[in-house]
């Protein structure tokens, strides 16, 4: 059974977070405040951390820089903030992801399963493998296969795949995928991401079937 710490003071949202998480067979432990929270995270070994910015007693920003510190325990901060300056400041403290408030609890339930796959991803020995239907990406080597016929990809290309196929059911925005791929302090514009998923949708999409990337009208795109 994989272990949860929830660092949360909003006690309502806490106890339905916590709810819906055990309903799920998760472990979960709940902590109402930054200190108590960063003694619980570092004391214990914990397969994911839920952590809030805004916290009595010590911040959530400086809660993972610390916890970072000292350990690898992937980090999904939740927060009311939702700025991109507010979602950078928090990936760059060292978070894994970030979901603003209010949330479905499906999404967050979809970005823990997600944490979970790249995690169990990295630890595993040897070569490192991503696979959705019959795409699969050899991470090591770099190279795409769809049917087992190789497929070329840029490195954009390959990365934007990479994070699609990390992401399975999980609608990423245009400022998500773009901070993934081009990284936090990139010049490009957002459109840059629509050209890439059509080179993307033009290598990888079978001639008579339906994409593997859908749109989602105003948003960004979801692979499933």
């Amino acid at each position: 059974m994989k272990t949860i710490l929830l660092i949360e003071d909003e006690k309502h949202l806490a106890l339905f977070v916590e709810l819906e998480l055990r309903h799920e067979a998760y472990d979960v432990t709940v902590a109402w405040d930054g200190r108590t929270g960063l003694d619980l995270a570092l004391k214990q070994d914990w397969d994911l951390i839920l952590l809030d910015i805004m916290l009595p007693g010590m911040n959530g920003l400086d809660v993972c820089r610390a916890i970072r510190a000292a350990k690898k325990t992937p980090i999904i901060m939740l927060t009311a903030r939702d700025s991109v300056l507010d979602r950078v400041t928090g990936l760059d403290s060292g978070a894994d992801d970030y979901i603003p408030k209010p949330f479905a609890i499906e999404e967050l339930l979809a970005r823990i399963r997600a944490i979970f796959r790249r995690w169990e991803l990295v630890e595993e020995p040897g070569r490192q493998f991503l696979s959705f239907k019959e795409i699969q990406l050899d991470l090591d080597a770099r190279k795409a296969t769809i049917g087992g016929q190789p497929v070329e990809l840029t490195k954009r290309e390959f990365d934007l795949l990479a994070v699609f196929m990390q992401n399975t059911n999980i609608v990423l925005t245009r400022d998500i995928l773009l901070e993934r791929v081009w990284g936090y302090d990139t010049e490009v514009e957002t459109n840059v991401v629509d050209v890439y998923v059509r080179y993307l949708r033009n290598k990888i999409d079978p001639p008579d079937g339906d994409s593997f990337i859908e749109t989602v009208r105003g948003i960004g795109y979801v692979m499933r």
